[in-house]
């Protein structure tokens, strides 16, 4: 039986200004299990960054509770849609920052990121700065980066979407392979639906604000092989794809 990372219950929230209350969120419940890939998709402006944000501990929920059953909450890492590499650091430099912002410059967490180096390509780059790398293997850097402070959970906040549509097939996939490798948990914002098929065991659907769980998919691919597009081959694709795109299309019209 697949055992709970955190499980979030009757969550809401609300932005406070001078000019009055915004609800985002009302009433959000759902449950994730260690090593699971779920994806969150809904309209744009819907409150997905905010959920994440609260799964961070970055804000705190109004009203529910995100319950985690070891006790406390797990060590988290986050990815944005820019790669915020240093352009002055070598691409060495950049997977270790983390370690020396948090003094753990330990001989194990140093081993732990050359292996990542070695592992995923980028040995040969190590010496290089940012500005000499494409677009994919500046978010592989980004990606060894959080990975070297070691979390549980990865956070992913529309990591793939400054990369054209080529480069964001190979590296979305190359991403969750490493991620699935490493053995962690992993929420994904997106805006595209099939990525998030793609890429995922589950995807949750936002409605508009204030918004509230519209549906709650399992998914599960019938892959032949490991290319990019071979999931549009399978054939659960299809009706994953229909009633994803029905769900959202019916929140923004």
């Amino acid at each position: 039986m697949a055992k709970q990372i955190f499980e979030v219950k009757n969550l809401s929230f609300s932005y406070h200004t001078l000019n009055g209350e915004t609800k985002v969120l009302s009433n959000i419940s759902f449950s994730v299990n260690y090593g699971e890939f779920v994806s969150i998709v809904g309209p744009s402006g819907c409150g997905k960054s905010t959920l994440l944000s609260l799964l961070s501990g970055m804000l705190f929920a109004e009203e529910g509770e995100i319950n985690f059953p070891s006790g406390t909450r797990p060590k988290m890492g986050y990815m944005l849609q820019r790669d915020h590499l240093l352009d002055w650091r070598t691409i060495y430099q950049n997977t270790i920052l983390g370690l020396e912002i948090n003094k753990i410059m330990t001989k194990e967490n140093l081993a732990y990121v050359n292996e990542l180096i070695k592992e995923y390509g980028l040995y040969d780059f190590k010496d290089k700065k940012p500005r000499e790398l494409s677009g994919g293997m500046k978010q592989r850097v980004a990606l060894i980066r959080t990975l070297a402070l070691k979390p549980e959970i990865l956070l992913l906040d529309e990591p793939f979407s400054a990369l054209d549509f080529q480069t964001r097939l190979i590296v979305s996939k190359d991403i969750s392979n490493i991620i699935r490798k490493e053995h962690k948990t992993a929420i994904l914002i997106t805006h595209d639906i099939s990525e998030a098929i793609r890429l995922s065991d589950k995807v949750i659907v936002l409605s508009n604000r204030p918004a509230t769980i519209k549906n709650e998919m399992e998914i599960s691919l019938s892959q032949t092989t490991d290319s990019p597009l071979s999931y549009l081959e399978a054939k659960e694709y299809s009706s994953y794809f229909y009633q994803l795109w029905e769900d959202i299309k019916y929140e923004e019209t």
